[in-house]
């Protein structure tokens, strides 16, 4: 079991959790002795706290537990699938309709029966009440509390399980959203209220309305998850500090995630680009492109020139949300994508995916659709009998009779053409993606090295590689556990922001000064509240910028020490930045700024390095025939054992390296070398 936190005392062992799709994934690393300890478990939905609870108690003895950090997909989850609360939203009046109007276009231009999503509150539920806000932040309407108590009673009676608040203009002044929020609490104080000026403090009231929407949504789901999961640990004696990963790269305490819930929508992949940015890092790769290859999605994010490519704004199951987040694009294709056949006969793979249950047909689980990893199975890619260590079984006969049925003889096909197909499909939408992040920004993927990880990602790191033309592969140690080992490696963090828009002068960069000045203020607060050190804590500024008469920004960073004569400057690095985006940039053409924001950040004090040194390769472990496409077919292939491969041991493909919860494919035309701390990296050999 996990050693025990005393009360008071400081842990030596620090655990990160990653709660998947299909699996949970878990790292402990005791900081004392550096030893290193991962476990993975289903996670079945309707149980997730019990099983990373069971995941947690399966770890070895590792001294006190000094902080567990912890990625979720409950919220993200609760979102794609309309599993949420009931909403009630406050608004000025003349604004209900927000939610539906939004921007007014098509998105999908060429999709004539395109329909958006249905808002998340019913019109029913969205209530108005007097009260008006001038841009900046003047007050024009009083807030009428008596017409706010009746409009919330009545949803209240309705059966609202959460309010939102969102107010015109409360980005520059929230003190209309704070009295609303203490009024409602007064006469419902059950009722978790979410407002605009604290989960989204810039412009643009549709985003805006979103955000606060979708953290109401959530709240109630994530904040029963964490609620129960606290009290399970105290039960068993685990007293640490939980974390929880948000979406921008960092993490914020439990208490914190359970009134800003919206902030964890991307916590699990965030973590694995975090994990490769430090990685990278180590090895000297200035860029990178993170794949993680899940059980249902594809996730892609880049690094460049050292740094994690972030947005402020993202867009999740059709709706806005207004944060910062790392910039990571997913698709439906993970290893229990489901393959099948569309109206017109083509063969389609994902998006819907089979999960942890019933999971692909070799799992045994009551799934009969074939999935990707029925495939890799059937090919002789996977080892039936030593999957996640032996712990599972796979039936390869099942997954065969799957294809068969679904797949290969309702088109013509044998099965391992079938298989081949399949896997085809999945590796081209997975390029796909990745060709969407790079070519299509200007960024050459030759240029970059892979990182593949996740469960699938060595299955299908060269086959994606190969055809973007990128050369070299690495594969991190325990790639199936690595968001979670990325979740270890992430500091606490605060996002502030505030939207002031003004002309780039002299004047205006006074203002921006002054605005970071208070936005630093406010976020070093935040961490200092956790107990955080504040001579540990490091800032960045930045900012917002665009050229007059545009409608979107570009995001710069603003140096510490600069002033008011530094407005030239801020102007270059805009027009540099925006030339590098978009091809153009006119250094005489006026320039506004937009958004100001400030991040705090309190590094993490873990290091996970370690270096690999074996006694020495034995050799291949043992050979099974294996089909691969780039020899014809199937060819007797020599199967590795991963820790068994010495230090710069060079192996060519055809060859299958395997470990306890991953496996790696090595075809004809690569060859796969152990760097000095453990990570496979493949090379093309035709590599110059």
């Amino acid at each position: 079991m996990i050693g025990l936190r005393t009360e008071g005392g400081m842990g030596s062992t620090v655990i990160g959790v990653d709660v998947g799709g299909t699996f949970i994934d878990v790292v402990s690393l005791d900081r004392e002795t550096g030893e290193v300890a991962i476990e993975k478990q289903p996670a079945t939905p309707e149980r997730l706290g019990e099983e990373v609870v069971t995941a947690l108690f399966r770890l070895p003895a590792r001294g006190d537990v000094e902080r567990i950090l912890h990625g979720s997909t409950i919220a993200i989850n609760t979102l794609l699938q309309r599993t949420g609360a009931c909403v009630g939203l406050i608004t000025t009046r003349g604004f209900r309709d927000v939610l539906e109007l939004a921007r007014g276009n098509r998105p999908h231009i060429y999709d004539w029966v395109w329909v958006p999503p249905e808002p998340l509150v019913p019109r029913d539920l969205r209530r108005e009440v007097n009260e008006r806000l001038g841009p900046r932040g003047e007050e024009l309407v009083p807030l009428d509390l008596a017409g706010l108590a009746r409009e919330v009673d009545a949803l209240v009676a309705d059966g609202v399980e959460a309010i939102a608040v969102c107010f015109l203009h409360a980005y520059t002044n929230p003190k209309h959203e704070r009295a609303a929020a203490e009024a409602i609490h007064e006469r419902h104080p059950s009722i978790p209220v979410t407002l605009s000026s604290d989960t989204a403090s810039e412009w643009r009231e549709y985003e805006r309305t979103s955000t606060s929407t979708i953290n109401a949504y959530v709240q109630p789901l994530v904040g029963g998850y964490l609620r129960a999961l606290r009290d399970r640990l105290d039960v068993e004696g685990v007293t640490a500090p939980l974390g929880m990963m948000q979406s921008n790269g960092g993490v914020m305490s439990a208490e914190r995630a359970l009134a800003l819930p919206v902030r964890t929508l991307s916590s699990g992949p965030a973590g694995g680009v975090i994990g490769v940015s430090a990685l990278a890092r180590r090895l000297g790769h200035a860029d990178a492109i993170c794949a993680d290859v899940g059980g249902t999605t594809f996730d892609v994010a880049i690094i460049e020139d050292g740094r994690v490519q972030e947005r402020t704004e993202s867009e999740i199951a059709g709706l806005p949300v207004l944060a910062p987040t790392v910039d990571v694009h997913s698709i439906g294709a993970g290893g229990g994508s489901i393959a099948w056949i569309d109206d017109l006969g083509g063969l389609r793979v994902g998006p819907r995916s089979a999960g942890a249950r019933p999971g692909p047909a070799c799992f045994g689980f009551g799934g009969e659709d074939p999935t990707v990893t029925d495939c890799h199975l059937v090919l002789g890619r996977l080892d039936p009998e030593r999957f996640l260590g032996s712990r599972m079984k796979l039936d390869a006969e099942r997954a065969g009779r799957a294809i068969e049925e679904r797949i290969a003889r309702p088109m013509g096909m044998s099965l391992d053409e079938a298989a081949d197909g399949i896997l085809r499909i999945a590796e081209h939408a997975m390029a796909n993606a990745i060709h969407g992040m790079t070519v299509e920004r200007g960024l050459d993927p030759r240029s970059f090295v892979l990182y593949a990880y996740g469960g699938g990602g060595g299955l299908f790191a060269a086959a994606t590689a190969a055809e973007l033309g990128i050369r070299t592969i690495v594969i991190p140690r325990s790639p199936a556990n690595f968001s979670a080992w990325g979740i270890l490696l992430s500091g606490y963090r605060e996002d502030v922001a505030t939207t002031r828009v003004l002309p780039l002068d002299d004047a205006a960069m006074r203002s921006v000064v002054a605005e970071l000045g208070s936005l630093t203020e406010e976020a070093v607060e935040r961490l200092g509240s956790l107990g955080l050190a504040n001579d540990r804590i490091s800032i960045e500024r930045r900012a917002d910028l665009r050229f007059h008469g545009q409608e979107h920004t570009v995001t710069v960073d603003v140096e510490e020490g600069w002033g008011p004569a530094d407005a030239p400057r801020l102007r270059d690095r805009f027009v540099e930045r925006h030339r590098r985006l978009y091809g153009h940039g006119d250094p005489g053409a006026a320039v506004e700024v937009v958004t100001v924001r400030a991040r705090a950040t309190v590094p993490t004090d873990v290091s996970v390095w370690q270096r690999h040194d074996p006694s020495g390769s034995s050799g291949p472990r043992t050979s099974r025939p294996v089909s691969f496409r780039e020899a014809g077919g199937v060819v007797p292939t020599p199967i590795h054992d991963r820790d068994a491969l010495a230090v710069g041991e060079y192996v060519a493909g055809p060859a299958v390296v395997e470990e306890w919860t991953s496996t790696t494919l090595v075809p004809p035309g690569w060859s796969v070398h152990t760097d000095e701390l453990g990570y496979l990296v493949l090379t093309r050999a035709d590599t110059s």
